[in-house]
Formats: structure tokens, sequence, C-alpha cells
């Protein structure tokens, strides 16, 4: 029995071929990467002990680097199980929930034709690329010189020219014993009952052969060469070969990029043909870009079979903003573990060809370095433009990102969204609660949201931490979350880094000693990383002449008067005196090596902490639930050493008084 291309590679795309292979193996838990679709198993072809068998869902293909079989779904079970080709294909169409096509000699028939039609396609591409060399092509020539393409660019992307003529193609192909029905059929030329003479579809235009996943020319987009045509892009008609919905420029050569060995690691999605293009002559290969219009859900799914979180790449403008906000309405109910988007946001005025252009790939590079995940388009989505000055405004806004997350179909996925949200919401709603501190502020945005509680790794706004973890067993505890060692970048320094640096300010002779462990601290806070840069900077060009009023007086002239007033105020208010200026220096010396000290070992229990969540990350999606058991006791390990930490600050609070050395206020003055 024959079977269509189409339906072969249907069955192929429903069912990763790890589900195949799966069955026969036992993947190895270490190798295997699941977010990746890349599984590593012993070799069910040959005996070993140690896994060397490797299959890829990306490509739907498997190979052992130790026996060197390779192949598909269906070679896998003709090889191994000894079944005939059609029973393979039998046993993966039921696994797919799909039937298998009867015997059809006219479905045989259209299947003939649709490759006659292909073999018309390239004859049609073949007439479009020799008419871009000659006399009529010269404007064609120019535009495309004009726009930086080479000519092997042009030649690898098959670029031509439709000459400004109604039926110069039409008589081509006629004249090489093309049936007009077989032209049309291709969409080659307008025609219809009310159309006494079909002509050419496609006239005075640049042409862009559009390739099948497995590189046949299966329809052309022509970009207009004069200024006044109706259309600057005209995609060829849905045709028995094409259907825009569900193709994607250059998405063959795409894919191709990605399987490389070194290649690219996901597909950027563009906005259209000459993006793509300029990508590629840029040396970035693995860009496709939708037809002229929005982003299908076809064409996301097609993504998504190649590769786990695409990114998107958009103008900055206005119009792109909101192309990209269709696109979180368009994934979010299809995301899943290891399946997402990410969204990158170009400068504005700018696309991809600008970029690229003048300064190479590396300004391209950049902002892909800086796209966004899907869960913060949803946040910018909805609350960027927001206001928040009232409880029934800040309500409002809680409900609708309920309503927006409600839509994704995977439990456990939906149940992280809802808890980034109650993170995220909660920061927000506590940096607008003014005068409201840390540990008695407002904190109805994650009570509202939900339980509001759980640890996991910091949230991007700041404010409560998030994570793996966070919503389930085992969660952080409120003390974790409240603690200095979760907090992101603050607006408002940390009580810890408001004395490591205000310390330094009044009393500089401490530079003396240590010097490059001390210049070395990375504060969270903003404000005091800029301060922290003009001290060593104003350090350097004080040399010997150092002095607290001489250091103090370049900080200020540098713009920084007010955060040490604020610096100030903060410490007395918590009576940290060994941080002001009338400590002795001796308390002043010892007050500030404990606090480097427990700042260090804060920053190495962020570390710890981040590590473990990530590992818990991996064992969930994993199903090891001895892992996750082991990994959840660790995090509490942690917990615990948070709270013995904290309760050490005390000994700071207050030490030059216990010593008896302060120069300052006596106790009443605390």
């Amino acid at each position: 029995m024959r079977f269509s291309n189409d339906f072969l590679d249907e069955i192929r795309d429903r069912v990763p071929i790890s589900a195949v292979v799966g069955r026969r193996v036992t993947w190895d838990r270490k190798k295997t990467n699941v977010s990746r679709q890349d599984y590593w198993a012993c070799c069910p072809f040959h005996g070993e002990k140690s896994p060397s068998f490797h299959c890829e869902d990306r490509k739907g293909r498997y190979h052992c680097f130790g026996c060197g079989v390779s192949g598909d779904h269906f070679r896998f079970l003709t090889d191994l199980e000894g079944l005939s080709f059609v029973e393979a294909v039998q046993q993966v169409a039921d696994m797919a929930g799909i039937s298998m096509p009867q015997p059809d000699p006219q479905a045989e028939r259209r299947e003939r034709e649709r490759t006659t039609l292909q073999d018309v396609m390239e004859m049609a591409t073949q007439f479009f690329q020799d008419q871009l060399q000659t006399a009529s092509g010269a404007r064609a020539r120019a535009y495309l010189r004009e726009r930086g393409l080479t000519g092997r660019t042009i030649e690898t992307f098959r670029l031509g020219y439709a000459p400004e003529s109604r039926n110069a193609l039409k008589e081509y192909l006629a004249g090489k014993g093309i049936p007009k029905e077989q032209i049309e059929a291709c969409g080659l030329v307008v025609h219809g009952s009310d159309i006494p003479v079909s002509y050419d579809r496609f006239r005075d235009r640049i042409m862009f052969p559009i390739l099948s996943s497995r590189d046949k020319v299966i329809a052309f987009g022509g970009r207009a060469m004069a200024a006044d045509a109706m259309a600057k892009y005209l995609n060829s008609n849905e045709t028995e070969l094409f259907h825009k919905g569900n193709v994607l420029y250059n998405f063959s050569r795409a894919r191709r990029a990605l399987q490389g060995a070194g290649g690219a690691e996901t597909l950027i999605a563009v906005e259209g043909y000459m993006d793509v293009i300029a990508l590629y002559q840029a040396g970035i290969e693995n860009a496709v870009a939708p037809l002229g219009t929005a982003l299908t859900e076809n064409q996301l799914q097609l993504m998504w079979k190649t590769t786990p979180v695409p990114v998107l790449c958009f103008d900055g403008d206005g119009a792109g903003q909101r192309a990209a906000f269709r696109a979180v309405e368009l994934a979010l109910p299809h995301i899943k573990p290891g399946q997402s988007l990410r969204f990158a946001m170009l400068p504005d005025g700018k696309d991809p060809d600008d970029l690229v252009k003048h300064d190479g790939r590396a300004p391209f590079d950049r902002v892909m370095m800086e796209a966004k995940p899907l869960a913060e388009m949803v946040w910018i989505r909805e609350v960027s433009s927001a206001s928040i000055d009232t409880p029934e405004k800040r309500a409002e806004i809680e409900a609708r990102l309920k309503q927006v997350v409600q839509v994704i179909a995977d439990e456990n996925v939906r149940r992280h969204y809802q808890q980034d949200i109650r993170d995220r919401l909660y920061a927000l709603f506590q940096s607008a609660q003014p005068g409201r501190g840390e540990r008695g502020g407002y904190q109805g945005g994650a009570r509202a949201g939900g339980s509001g509680g759980g640890g996991g790794q910091q949230g991007r706004f700041g404010g409560r931490p998030q994570g793996p973890i966070a919503a389930g067993r085992g969660a952080v505890s409120d003390r974790l979350a409240r603690s200095g060692l979760v907090r992101g970048r603050q607006e408002h320094p940390s009580l810890r880094e408001s004395v490591l640096a205000l310390t330094i300010v009044n009393h500089p002779q401490l530079l003396e000693q240590e010097y490059d462990e001390i210049a070395a601290i990375d504060y969270d806070n903003p404000g005091l990383q800029k301060l922290w840069s003009a001290l060593l900077t104003a350090v350097g060009e004080l040399g010997a002449t150092l002095g607290r009023e001489q250091l103090i007086a370049k900080l200020d002239a540098a713009g920084h008067g007010e955060l040490l007033r604020a610096l100030d105020q903060q410490i007395r208010n918590a009576r940290l005196w060994i941080a002001t200026e009338i400590a002795a220096a001796e308390d002043a010396r010892e007050g500030y090596g404990q606090a480097l000290a427990l700042y260090k070992r804060a920053r190495a229990l962020k570390r710890q902490r981040m590590e473990l969540e990530r590992e818990v990350a991996d064992a969930t999606e994993a199903d090891d639930a001895e892992r996750i058991e082991q990994l959840i006791s660790a995090l509490h390990e942690v917990q615990l050493e948070v709270v013995r930490m904290e309760n050490q600050e005390a000994i700071i609070d207050g030490f030059g008084v216990m010593s008896g050395r302060v120069r300052g206020p006596a106790t009443g003055s605390h």
C-alpha cells in the first residue's frame, strides 16, 4: 500500500518519536533532558551498559553512537520488531489517533497530481530567476543591491522577478506543454467564470519562492516594484499545495540550522521575507516568518514541533507591541512544561534588517539576549498602564490576571502562573503603599490572590519569591520569604547593605585593610551600586588625603548626598551606631567584619537556594519523587540556616554600647 507524504508527515508530527522508542527502552535520567526533547538510553539494537542511544523529538530521529543505527518512527519498528512498513505505519497511526487511509485510486491520483503541480512550480521558479537577470529585471536587481543582498544570498533564496506583463509566465509554461488547468491549480494566474482570459497573478514584482518542509516550491510571495501598486506584498492564493496559515517562510532551512552541529538553539520568528534574508546574510540562519499575516495557531504548533521555546521578534512600536500581545493570547492555552515562548522587542522604528546592515549580527544578538519570557509579557500587557491607587482598581487587576491565566490547559503550568501572579501582585501592591515597611506592610495582593505563601526564586519585580516549589509541599516559610536573601534588586537598600556602605563612608580607613574584598562587594540596590562606584573612584583620587569629610564632599558633589542622608537616617532609626561616625574605630572595624561575614554567607545561601530550586524543577519534570523529597529537605536546611543567621545579626545592634567604647551617646540615647 502506498501512503502519501502528507499522511506520513502528519502521524510523525502528532507522535513524538520518544513515545514510540520509549515503549522499548528505559530513558537514562542523568543524560536525558525532557525540556529539550532530548533522550538517552542503552541501545536496544546491541548490548551496552552505558547509554549511547540518542533520540530527539524535534528531529524525529534516533541514532546510536555505539552501533550506528539510525532512523525514524517507522524504521525503529521495522528494524527492532520485524514489522512490515505498513504494520509500522498502522501502529504509529493508532498512537496518533488517526485512521489508516483506505485504498483510494482517486487519492493516489491526487498525490500524483500534487507531484506534477510541484514540477510546474519549479518551472515557474526557474522562469522568475531567469527574468531577474534580463534587462527587464534591472530595477529589481538594483533594489536588491540597495537592500545589501549579495549575489550568493539571492541565489540561495532563489529570488526572481515577474515581468510587467499579463501573460509572460502563462505563455512560457504553455510553451513547455503545461495545460491551463495545472497553471490555474498552482495559483499562477487569475482566472474564473467572470474572467474571459486568465492573466498572470504576479506582475512587476520581486519574487520570493515559498518552500514546503521538504524543500519543494509550493507558493510565491511577490514584492511590488511600483510605488502605487494596490498591495506592496502579494502571496499565492490557497491551492492544493499551499495553505498559508500552515506554512512559515524559510522553515526548512531554519530547521536544518537547529539540527546542525554547533547550530542555533531556537527558532526566531520575524515579520517578513526581507527580515529573514537579511538575518541569514548576517549569519543568523534560524529565522522564519509568517506569510504577511498575524501568526496562526498552526504556525505556532509547527515551531513547537521543532524547538521548545521559539522567540517571537516584533518591532518596538505600538503595532509591534499589539502583535506581541495577540501572540500571548494565541499561545497561553497551549503552553506546557517544556513548551513556551519568549518575546524580543526591537528598538522603536528598527527592523532586523536595520540592525544587522551596518554592524553585523551583534546588535540583533543583544536584542535576543534581552528577550522576555511569556509570563512577563502577560504581566506587562495587563499591568503596565493600569492604575492601582484604589483597592477597587487593585482588585480589578487581580481578577483580570486570574482570568487571563485560567485559559492555560496544563494544570501544573497554570498553577505556577497563578503563583507567579500572586508574587508579582504582592510586590506591586506593597510598593504602592508609601511608608509601610516590609514586615508590617500591606499584603492584600498576596492574600486576595490565594495563599500568597511560598518561596522559590525571586520575582522579577522584587517582593516575595516565586519558584517551582512555591505552591507545593515543602514551601519555604514566610520568614525566608521576607528575609534579605530572596529579595530582588530593591528600590530601597536593605539594612545589611546600608551598614556595609555607610560604615566605609564614615570610616574610610577600613579600606586600607582587605581593600580588594571590600571593593568587590556587589550591591543589590541600584543606588548603592552607583554610590559604591563613585566611592571607589573618589578613594583613588584622594589618595593620602583620604578622610571622612573629604570623601563625603566628593560623593555629595557627584550627586549622592541625598542617598547618604537617607542611609544615615536608616542606620540611626535601627540604632546601629557602629556604622555611624561616632563609633570608635575598633567598634566600627569589628562590627563591619561581622556584617561582611553575614553578607557573604547570605550570598552563598542565596546561590545555594537557587541551585536547589533548579534541581527541584528538574526532578519534578522527571517525576523523581525520592529526589524531590531530598531536595526539599535540603531547602529546609537552608531555611534554618537563614533563621540562625538572622538571629546572629542582633549581635551587631548595640555592639558598641555593650563594649563600652562608643564615643557618642550613652545608653539612654538608644
